[in-house]
């Protein structure tokens, strides 16, 4: 059966981004400029954002992403086309941005599958100049973004979910379906801030992480911070850290599918020695995780996570990175990722710090940045400065 979310809570979804999730939960200001990234199947969440921005009197330049166009291009273009990089236009693009807000939607999930992942991976690393000018701007405090959700019938589909049954979880998720939607994210946001409070305030030199199928430990000092709470992703009640990847020993597993360049990989293991991935494997779509990987710096850790599933209420898979690594269920997720680290865990300002710096400290560099997740009950212990072990998360639950 069709379903299409009321304009009520299309309206309360657009306020909740404009006014409340970009510019660190400040939302957007008078004057500011603001992408909407929006592909065409989103089209109805569109105007709701154009709306709330017009309200706010700021301004908002459109990206309308047509549907179907990935494919094509791989297919046909050659080398020099898919090494090709508009560098004038986007670091025009990046001077003129204040903010940008990203719907992520599809109606092909799998629109590359069977594409060579080497010329994804290669795509994706001409473009890297992009990443690093809005990485930059924002470690300078003068850009912010958030992504969220739009559901269409395939990306229910894919979930094994009615698109009702979808929206639901985006509703609830989101609170959309309150009057006042953004007092309750400025509740949530609270206590996420508390438990990263706490957590900074521990001197934790390892996390180690235990259940079915793993046994991780993971590497903190006194140069990273934890963060959350930020507004940089709607939903988001994870509070995570990026770890010195040389310090990354032991296994993992996955039991969440990954949507990843157009395909879906199931079934990851990876083992990791003296920071770096030396065994990996995958049921399905292995190729394509082991040409990630192989891309520079990819096989590092740059993101460690955990959610509570006292705040979270999505309890369905979603197919969709963006919930799946903040969901609650029955025990809270895990999820790291492979690639590039998060500058600003670092404690202080990091437009302070050098490239040279950066390597020294421990922070992944890479062109990748890809969220693995796992639903597994798991015990979380931080080793402390003086080899005191203490439980932070047992049973989905933060234990501080």
């Amino acid at each position: 059966m069709s379903y299409t979310p009321t304009q009520k809570i299309l309206d309360n979804y657009a306020d909740v981004l404009v006014n409340f999730a970009i510019n660190g939960c400040n939302g957007i200001k008078k004057g500011e400029v603001v992408s909407l990234e929006v592909p065409e199947c989103a089209k109805p969440i569109l105007l709701s954002l154009q709306k709330a921005v017009l309200k706010s009197g700021a301004h908002y330049i459109t990206h309308y992403l047509p549907e179907g166009t990935s494919r094509q291009f791989f297919e046909l273009a050659q080398e020099h086309q898919i090494n090709f990089f508009p560098e004038k236009y986007l670091r025009s693009k990046v001077d003129q941005l204040d903010h940008s807000i990203s719907i992520l939607s599809t109606t092909n999930h799998k629109e590359l599958e069977g594409i060579s992942p080497e010329k994804i991976m290669n795509r994706s690393k001409s473009f890297k100049p992009y990443k690093d000018w809005r990485e930059e701007k924002e470690n300078n405090g003068k850009y912010t973004w958030t992504l969220a959700l739009y559901g269409t019938e395939e990306m229910a589909k894919e979930a094994g979910l009615s698109l009702k049954e979808y929206w639901n979880q985006i509703i609830k998720a989101c609170y959309l379906d309150l009057s006042d939607p953004i007092l309750q994210w400025r509740k949530s946001i609270k206590e996420v801030e508390r438990v990263k409070d706490k957590l900074n305030d521990l001197p934790i030199q390892d996390i180690r992480i235990k259940s079915q199928g793993t046994d991780l430990t993971i590497g903190i000092d006194k140069y990273r911070k934890w963060l959350g709470g930020s507004g940089r992703n709607i939903p988001s009640f994870e509070v995570f850290i990026s770890p010195d990847w040389r310090k990354t020993e032991g296994f993992i597993e996955f039991d969440m599918p990954l949507y990843r360049y157009g395909n879906r990989i199931e079934g990851i293991k990876l083992e990791f020695k003296e920071g770096c991935v030396v065994k990996s494997n995958a049921k399905t779509n292995y190729n394509v995780l082991k040409e990630m990987i192989m891309a520079e710096n990819a096989d590092k850790v740059g993101e460690f996570s955990l959610t509570d599933i006292r705040l979270s209420k999505i309890d369905k898979f979603m197919a969709e990175t963006l919930f799946d690594e903040n969901f609650g269920g029955k025990f809270g997720n895990i999820h790291i990722a492979l690639g590039s680290a998060y500058k600003d865990s670092f404690p202080t300002d990091p437009s302070k710090i050098s490239k040279e710096k950066w390597k020294e400290l421990g922070y992944n560099e890479s062109v990748v940045h890809t969220d693995m997740i796992s639903t597994l009950n798991r015990e979380v212990t931080a080793i402390l400065e003086d080899n005191t072990h203490l439980i932070i998360y047992r049973d989905g639950k933060f234990l501080i």
